[in-house]
């Protein structure tokens, strides 16, 4: 008989890392200038969860056919929706705000998809923006499709702020029961990020992941990583919170020369938030104490890695 035959077998409990449910999601506004089926082939490709349709004044992010086939297509589900509500947009969908909602409504429900995001109404749409808190809260008992207001900023204007936004740019302090925070966003208005996110709770359902430097009035939806943003301790608060809404990566890669840079990019994006989203299993300790294990001191070095044409994580530091 084996001397290992009679010995107890000693269970060692080991805390694995827990990748959390929420799904991370390409918006095709990363894409541009490229069209909107760059956005799935290369979602496919990198292995995001889903894609965000950004409406512009490109026929194919109105069309609800083509944008079925593309996601049956490419197998990448559609799962949010971006009303036409920027400047740039003015015109798609026509000039009434509530109607452009009522489009992307219908829309977000003959696609699957989840979330519905929206900005506050500008100062000169005086009408909707006095209606804007009441109607975004009608529009919602209407649908289980979700309305998620987003935080924009102010604009200064050498001595003076200027915020183009009725009746705030911050829905924190609203009562809207669906947020989305973009960090890009929170850099353009200076704002505390982290506590914003705290202070939302359960009404933050989306993310628009970006960075951003801020002080120039440009919203610069940088790559994670290559701002100011807490994009990192973000992830890493809402993967031990139980966050269950969706991270959409909203990024500008403009400037990359051609469809293989671009295509890294994103990938590194998606590394950043594949790598910061995870966490310890919920039961294993209080969130105190998780909170504690993954906070970075503050001396420690900044993480770099290098991503590969697969999107694979080739060297880290």
């Amino acid at each position: 008989m084996s001397q290992f035959a009679a010995t107890p077998h000693s269970v060692v409990r080991v805390s694995a890392i827990q990748v959390p449910d929420a799904p991370v999601v390409l918006s095709t506004a990363s894409v541009y200038p490229e069209k909107t089926p760059v956005a799935f082939e290369i979602a496919a490709q990198l292995g995001y969860d889903g894609v965000e349709v950004m409406v512009t004044s490109e026929p194919m992010s109105q069309d609800i056919d083509m944008l079925r086939r593309l996601s049956d297509y490419h197998r990448v589900p559609i799962l949010a929706v971006h009303a036409p509500c920027l400047i740039f947009t003015q015109r798609v969908w026509g000039r009434d705000p509530w109607g452009k909602l009522v489009r992307s409504k219908e829309m977000a429900e003959a696609l699957g998809a989840h979330t519905i995001v929206v900005h506050p109404a500008f100062r000169w749409q005086r009408d909707y923006a006095k209606e804007f808190d009441t109607g975004i809260q009608r529009m919602q008992e209407e649908t289980d499709v979700i309305f998620a207001v987003e935080n924009m900023y102010p604009v200064r204007m050498r001595d003076r702020e200027v915020v183009p936004y009725a009746p705030g740019w911050n829905p924190v302090e609203r009562d809207y029961p669906d947020v989305t925070l973009d960090l890009s966003h929170t850099a353009m208005s200076g704002s505390d990020a982290m506590d914003m996110a705290k202070r939302l709770g359960g009404r933050l359902s989306h993310v628009h992941l970006a960075d951003g430097v801020g002080g120039q009035n440009l919203d610069e939806h940088l790559i994670p990583g290559r701002g100011n943003q807490p994009c990192a301790e973000l992830l890493e608060h809402l993967a031990v919170s139980g966050y269950e809404g969706q991270l959409v990566l909203e990024v500008n890669t403009r400037k990359s020369v051609d469809r293989e840079a671009r295509r890294l990019e994103l990938a590194e994006a998606l590394a950043f938030t594949r790598l910061h989203f995870a966490g310890p299993p919920r039961e294993a300790e209080d969130r105190r104490e998780r909170v504690s294990m993954r906070r970075r001191p503050s001396d420690a070095p900044p993480r770099v890695f290098s991503v590969a044409s697969d999107g694979t994580i080739v060297s880290q530091s």
